[in-house]
């Protein structure tokens, strides 16, 4: 894909990284990227994938903008309280970079849904808010082995995670959280809380891990848990071993 002038000046800070450099931006001109909600993970996550020019965005997510998400959902205005997430979303990736093309689902992903969803799809970053759901997208993943970027945070503290469980060497969400809880239960930051501005540092790190995903640059980072500690703050990697018994990805009993 030749990059036209305009193109070459708006990307012009990704096209001077030697671990990105031209090639690298015309396959994120190419890419398609999926996202499992568009609210505090969500929301920077779509800022800056549209920024750096996926291609293609599409959105997941059946809530509407309320007044209470404003304090860390940053696409939203108060104007918009009451509008659908997902078309937000779009009128925001537009004037971000009209030459997004943006498909805008207001649907919740259930276990009815095919992994033809995922058809086209070269990543996916997951930022709902419940196991069900995420266990649902991982197994989605799984099917049409589509790499997973999935992102999680709770009051001051925030995990990511990558994953790509058909693979032999890596292991998926569930090798992670396993099937002992309750698919329901996930904090809910109505009741416990959370700071806005964690949430902007795991949606961008997850925004960086879906590039990082697309162009190769760096280490691949399948199978590493990152965790994050506002409240020190720190970071610690961790790596995560692939379940061979995992309900998902693990080796069937012969």
């Amino acid at each position: 894909m030749t990059l036209n002038d305009q193109q070459l000046d708006r990307y012009a800070r990704h096209i001077v990284l030697r671990d990105i450099g031209g090639s690298g931006q015309s396959r994120l001109l190419k890419s398609h990227v999926l996202l499992i909600g568009a609210g505090g993970i969500g929301c920077p996550a779509i800022q800056y994938l549209a920024a750096a020019g996926i291609g293609t965005i599409s959105v997941v997510d059946d809530d509407i903008v309320s007044l209470s998400n404003l304090q860390r959902q940053i696409l939203y205005s108060q104007a918009q309280i009451g509008e659908p997430k997902v078309q937000a979303a779009a009128a925001a990736v537009h004037r971000l970079n009209p030459d997004v093309t943006f498909h805008a689902w207001q649907i919740r992903i259930d276990r009815s849904t095919s992994s033809d969803f995922l058809d086209g799809v070269d990543v996916v970053i997951d930022g709902s808010d419940n196991f069900a759901t995420r266990l649902i997208v991982n197994d989605l993943c799984l099917s049409a082995q589509v790499p997973l970027v999935s992102a999680a945070i709770g009051q001051f503290h925030g995990q990511i995670g990558t994953f790509t469980g058909w693979q032999n060497d890596a292991p998926c969400y569930r090798c992670f959280v396993g099937d002992a809880h309750d698919p329901d239960d996930c904090d809910d930051c109505a009741t416990q809380g959370v700071l806005g501005a964690m949430c902007g540092l795991m949606g961008s790190f997850a925004a960086m891990e879906a590039i990082r995903v697309l162009t190769g640059f760096g280490d691949s980072q399948k199978g590493k848990l990152h965790i994050i500690d506002g409240m020190t703050p720190s970071m610690r990697s961790i790596r995560l071993p692939k379940d061979p018994e995992c309900n998902s990805c693990g080796m069937p009993s012969s």
